[in-house]
């Protein structure tokens, strides 16, 4: 591999100080990544510097790399067209790509077929079908079509005629009148492609005129005593009507200012476009792009850009960070519109408001659909990361000790498996040491040998052992665990959970004094979080149930005549110790006999 990187570094050396086009290619010949650059020599030779501070995505891309050509162009804005051109053509692996066609669409009528219907495509092909457009989002075009298909009471299913008629019963929208039905043979190629007429007519914005028509054709319909198809129009005529009310883009409207924000979230990042006509904001977009965590938000709104307007841009772009080579992004867009297109970054005033809005909508988006699994698996990765750990740890044993006023002194084990609560593998054990006295390190001590004993032995309900081990306090905590775990010959990591002046938990503390501050990783504090407050939380639930039992023990069992099954009775009826010395003797009695209510009474109040 040195070899192949110096004779990259050689090949780097002649290249030209000009603006062009890079292609980088793998060991079997592949394109992996496309890029431009304003002078070829320095942009490349980044790539292969001693030291170079890159990211994990691009490291893997680096050491992807066999060979690369470059194309020489006359200027920025030409190496900015090829690079696009070459990445729709090649799909590189580690450019960042848009899983499907995003950006204006545009409505298509498939006049060219027996039976023509109407969908959505990305852009207009050079044929024989019709194209309206482009409409403002993709939401907008199927609302459109929606109404008219509704309208005109067209097909809405996947079926292909006349290839299909007669082949299956109707479907329930011809039961409930809201399709005619062309798979039953009833209607014909010519009356089906007149009705998509008017539907074009509707594209078109010419539903006044065919209203006035079908109104026409129903009077003469109600003239002839035709009173069944009179009222099949009369019904077309109002839905026509109410259609041209409602449509609010027509052919060839589109945005006058997108606003455009990207967000990074735990597993994936959001790009979201809101697009403004004539100053109200009339729909959004948005777009899912995954392995952008360590990417530039402006390299991936860069890309995104340039990937979105392929067919139509509006006349302004806000953007929520900068981009390279803006100048000529900027002309690359003018150049599909038409006229000029402005891009800018906004910092303050009512378009930076505008940017806001679109950042909140990103953020709502990105939690909205990343996985409660995606999220748990990115902050595995984000904690291996950070400690060093050679394994992800996908089991992690917290620990804790509890005592009340040095009495019941209880310890915890806590038991997360992929980020998720294990509760059938917690355990709890009655510090036994804590009777001679408080020392919470040895209790701990004698906690992690009591489980790790278990373990030795092959006791199967403390089995396996975790990927690491977590334990509730600072270095001195952590070093008492490490000390058992070394008497017992156990290799794997064990840290401390650190908490803040706050008690909130700001880091992670190994046996040698090394600190991990998690307090800037939302992920991997969130969960070390969890997990402290389930060790503290099962931890104190049975210190109190001990201190409980103590309780019941030292009160209800010295009474004569109360047993255990009187005492349950008592308890479940009155909840507390507390209410039972608060209850009368009529009260006492409605639950145990009136000689054993006295006994309570007497016993609880001291007389």
């Amino acid at each position: 591999m040195r070899e192949r990187f110096d004779w990259l570094k050689e090949k780097v050396l002649a290249l030209p100080y000009q603006p062009g086009v890079y292609i980088m290619k793998n060991e079997a010949g592949e394109v992996i990544y496309v890029g431009k650059a304003k002078a070829l020599k320095n942009r490349v030779s980044q790539y292969f510097q001693s030291g170079s501070q890159h990211t994990p995505k691009t490291a893997k891309m680096v050491s992807n790399i066999w060979d690369f050509d470059i194309i020489v162009t006359e200027s920025e804005f030409e190496a900015l067209v090829l690079e696009n051109s070459m990445i729709k053509k090649y799909k590189p692996k580690y450019n960042i790509l848009l899983k499907d066609d995003k950006g204006y669409p545009y409505i298509k009528v498939s006049l060219s077929q027996p039976f023509p219907g109407f969908t959505v495509v990305p852009k207009p092909q050079q044929d024989a079908d019709r194209y309206f457009g482009p409409y403002l989002s993709r939401h907008q075009a199927y609302q459109v079509i929606e109404a008219i298909n509704g309208a005109l009471k067209l097909k809405t299913c996947r079926k292909v005629f006349p290839r299909d008629i007669g082949k299956e019963r109707p479907c329930l929208n011809q039961h409930l009148g809201r399709c005619l039905a062309p798979c039953t043979g009833d209607i014909s190629a010519e009356e089906y492609a007149a009705l998509v007429q008017q539907g074009v007519d509707l594209l078109e914005g010419h539903s006044k005129r065919l209203a006035r028509q079908l109104e026409a054709q129903m009077q003469q319909a109600a003239e002839e005593l035709q009173f069944e198809r009179a009222a099949i129009l009369r019904d077309r005529v109002k839905a026509i009507q109410a259609l041209g009310e409602k449509q609010k883009v027509v052919a060839g409207a589109f945005a006058d200012l997108d606003a455009v924000a990207f967000v990074q979230g735990q597993t994936k990042g959001c790009v979201v476009v809101l697009h403004y006509l004539g100053g109200a904001l009339q729909d959004k977009e948005y777009v899912l792009i995954d392995g952008t965590a360590d990417e530039d938000a402006g390299e991936v709104l860069g890309a995104f850009i340039k990937q979105y307007y392929r067919q139509a841009a509006p006349k302004n772009v806000l953007l929520s960070d900068t981009i390279e080579d803006m100048p000529a992004v900027a002309e690359f867009l003018a150049s599909i519109a038409g006229r000029k297109v402005e891009l800018s970054v906004p910092q303050r005033g009512k378009r930076h408001d505008l940017i806001r809005l679109a950042q909140k909508n990103a953020a709502e988006e990105i939690a909205r659909t990343e996985t409660a699994q995606e999220r748990r698996a990115k902050s595995l990765e984000r904690l291996q990361s950070m400690t060093g750990m050679e394994t992800l740890p996908r089991i992690l044993e917290s620990y804790d000790i509890s005592n009340f006023a040095g009495a019941d002194t209880v310890g915890s084990m806590v038991v997360f498996e992929d980020a998720k609560p294990k509760r059938s593998r917690y355990r709890r054990f009655k510090i036994v040491c804590a009777a001679q006295g408080q020392d919470d390190y040895a209790s701990m001590a004698e906690m992690l040998t009591r489980r790790l004993q278990h373990w030795k032995d092959g006791d199967e309900k403390f089995c396996p052992l975790p990927s690491a081990f977590l334990i509730d306090g600072g270095l001195g905590h952590v070093r008492t665990a490490q000390s058992v775990l070394d008497s017992f010959g156990v290799t794997v990591p064990c840290f401390g959970m650190v908490k803040d002046d706050h008690h909130r938990t700001r880091g992670l503390v190994a046996p040698d004094g090394r600190e991990f501050g998690i307090s800037t990783v939302p992920a991997v504090f969130a969960l070390i979080g969890r997990i402290q407050e389930e060790t503290h939380r099962f931890a104190i639930t049975y210190n109190r149930s001990l201190g409980a039992k103590r309780m019941r023990g030292s009160t209800l069992d010295k009474v004569e005549g109360v047993g255990s099954k009187r005492r349950s009775e008592l308890l479940k009826y009155f909840g507390t110790i507390e209410r039972i010395k608060q209850a009368s003797l009529e009260e006492l009695q409605r639950v145990v006999p009136k000689n054993v209510a006295q006994n309570i009474h007497k016993q609880l109040h001291g007389d």
